[in-house]
């Protein structure tokens, strides 16, 4: 079911999953899409089906259509009217707004995540909340999360097809600096390398052969560092994205462990 939550930048578009009757769980899943930050909305297959999916399995999930970062090179484009592109922090503050009304609608657990940008986005929001507005749990699939992409020449390696050059470190960079734009925070855009000190429970499921695994590597080793309890993931073979391929062993596979995980987390 479509609707909007009040923003501090006018309404942000939600999309509500409820959880199938006759399923136990009471825990909610706000759910942020991917798109480098620039691109994707709530009808991508990694919006739309998943939370359906998930939302059959159990979830209650919540669907964010946070507002976009202009277009790399182009940045007049798309900035007019009520939902113009804007750089961070609009997205995060509208993804927070999202997140504190579902915990008020709610007792039981409220889970926080996304994939690719928009697990970078789930991150940021969570360790610039004060400990008792945090989520009590971090979804986080084939996520980035440092404002310059870490060099690791084996996962360069493993990279294969069109992504050796969409991906390429040097254009995630570019993607990332203009999310936040040339005078930006990215202490506060950008969660890695920050103190994550009192982060929730974290799960992160990876693509083997995807350029942001560096960043997941890195970060899960700082989530560690910080006394995070972290359950991770790197499916074999898997590339960046799958889970906007509804269907392929990839996504199943990460349904899966977003199921489970989120059952143990809520105590069902």
């Amino acid at each position: 079911m479509g609707g909007t939550v009040d923003g501090p930048h006018g309404p942000v578009p939600v999309r509500r999953y409820a959880a199938r009757r006759g399923t136990t769980s009471a825990t909610t899943l706000v759910w942020l899409h991917g798109g480098g930050f620039f691109r994707g909305s709530l009808d991508l297959p990694e919006a739309h089906v998943v939370a359906g999916t998930l939302a059959d399995r159990g979830l209650d999930v919540v669907t964010v259509g946070y507002r976009l970062a202009p277009l790399p090179g182009l940045s007049v484009v798309g900035r007019r009217g009520p939902r113009g592109r804007r750089r961070h922090p609009v997205p995060n503050d509208e993804v927070r707004a999202v997140l504190e009304v579902v915990r008020g609608e709610t007792d039981g657990p409220v889970l926080l995540g996304g994939s690719s940008a928009g697990a970078c986005l789930a991150a940021a929001v969570t360790r610039t909340l004060p400990d008792a507005a945090r989520p009590d749990g971090l979804v986080l699939a084939y996520g980035f999360f440092h404002a310059r992409t870490p060099r690791d020449a084996a996962v360069l390696r493993s990279v294969r097809g069109h992504r050796r050059l969409t991906h390429h470190p040097a254009l995630l960079d570019r993607a990332n600096r203009n999310h936040v734009g040339r005078a930006g925070d990215t202490a506060t855009a950008f969660p890695g390398g920050e103190d994550l000190s009192g982060f929730p429970r974290t799960l992160m499921v990876d693509a083997e052969h995807d350029t942001m695994r560096a960043s997941g590597d890195r970060f899960a080793d700082e989530l560690r560092g910080a006394g995070v309890a972290v359950e991770r993931h790197v499916l074999p073979a898997a590339r960046h994205a799958f889970l906007n391929r509804p269907g392929s062993p990839d996504s199943d596979r990460a349904l899966d462990l977003v199921t489970a995980w989120a059952a143990r987390s809520s105590g069902a």
